[in-house]
């Protein structure tokens, strides 16, 4: 019999991602960067980020791959280069902990960068740092992973897909954000595919024999996924471990430990560049109008991050529908009843939505 679908507003759905996050040893005040982040995709229509990437934050906690109590420590610190130990935590968590700082830094010599080891990333990167565009400021990421792609010809794993970037503001519409793995499809493309039963086309990745395969299941258990445009996002994935392991001091994705057969976070680095871009030219947001507006005259029918300001608006204004089976499986993990409740006495708000207590 088929599951029903459910509606609940973001604001409800994070409520619950915090309660599953804290019931799998998530500390309490690492809750809300972590929480924000898997919400953010989901609310702004990128399925493989969001929900779908809970269970494997759920199990890193709850066997202790990753550590939901560490805090943050700052290793060194200069006028543009702030470096932190997240000590086996997440990387939001690191980020929240210095983004005020991160501002400060730029504000007062035109560029920071924050270089970040030991942790946990599992999400999209661009809600990491559209909140800097937002406030002005031009911001580029990247986070190496756990081994999942060959490289130049190889046909094992030996980088991660190692995803980065970018996000500029505007002063006439949204900043201009994108975010890309260096492989041909992320990993949570691949899992989505997996989990729907579908095929993909050749050319995504191998399987452990090195042979190239259209089955989601054979490249994520012991094949490879492969590099964007050939030896061309090779060189980005390779760029991405030395910004993001080999400066911060963070493990390489050859050099993942993760318990194997299971979905978990990858332990490594994010490498964070902001740059205050009043400090460079008094007209950036001239330019960057003109520029926009080229893209568009030249026929592009989008700009980078449209479609998910397009989702976010509409999630905003309707809520989320989480279909069934997705449902049960954020209810399970949260401890609540099918009314969405913490305990069976709580009844909802309003018809069709859900009443949650965040922890």
């Amino acid at each position: 019999m088929a599951v029903a679908s459910k509606r609940m507003s973001v604001a409800e759905l994070e409520a619950l991602i915090q309660r599953a996050l804290g019931r799998a040893g998530l500390a309490h005040d690492n809750i809300a960067p972590v929480a924000h982040s898997i919400t953010a995709c989901e609310r702004d229509g990128v399925k493989g980020h969001g929900l779908l990437r809970l269970p494997g934050f759920v199990h890193s906690l709850a066997t202790g791959w990753a550590d939901g109590t560490s805090r943050p420590q700052i290793v060194s610190e200069t006028d543009s280069l702030l470096t932190i130990d997240a000590h086996n935590g997440f990387a939001q968590v690191a980020l929240a902990s210095t983004q005020a700082r991160l501002k400060e830094m730029a504000r007062k010599t035109g560029v920071a960068v924050l270089s970040t080891r030991n942790s946990h990333h599992f999400s999209a990167i661009w809600p990491d740092i559209e909140p800097f565009a937002e406030d002005g400021f031009v911001a580029f990421s990247c986070v190496n992973s756990k081994k999942r792609m060959a490289a130049w010809g190889g046909g094992r794993p030996v980088i991660g897909t190692n995803a980065m970037a970018f996000a500029a503001p505007r002063t006439d519409g949204h900043p201009l954000v994108w975010d890309q793995s260096s492989s041909v499809l992320s990993q949570g493309d691949v899992l989505l595919a997996a989990k729907e039963g579908r095929s993909l086309e050749l050319g995504v990745g191998c399987d452990a024999d090195g042979r190239p395969t259209t089955s989601p299941a054979k490249i994520l258990e012991g094949g490879a996924l492969l590099p964007f445009g050939g030896p061309k996002g090779a060189s980005l994935a390779v760029m991405v471990e030395i910004l993001a392991a080999a400066l911060t001091g963070g493990p390489f994705g050859f050099e993942d430990s993760s318990p194997s057969g299971t979905t978990t976070t990858s332990l490594g680095g994010q490498f964070l560049l902001i740059i205050d871009p009043r400090r460079s030219t008094g007209d950036f947001y001239d330019r960057m109008a003109g520029f926009c507006a080229a893209l568009v005259e030249a026929g592009s029918e989008r700009l980078p991050g449209d479609r998910r300001y397009s989702a976010r608006a509409l999630s905003l204004a309707n809520g989320i529908e989480l279909d069934g089976h997705a449902f049960e499986s954020l209810l399970e993990l949260a401890g609540a009843d099918k009314d969405c409740s913490p305990d069976r006495s709580a009844r909802p708000v309003v018809e069709g939505s859900c009443r949650t207590k965040a922890i």
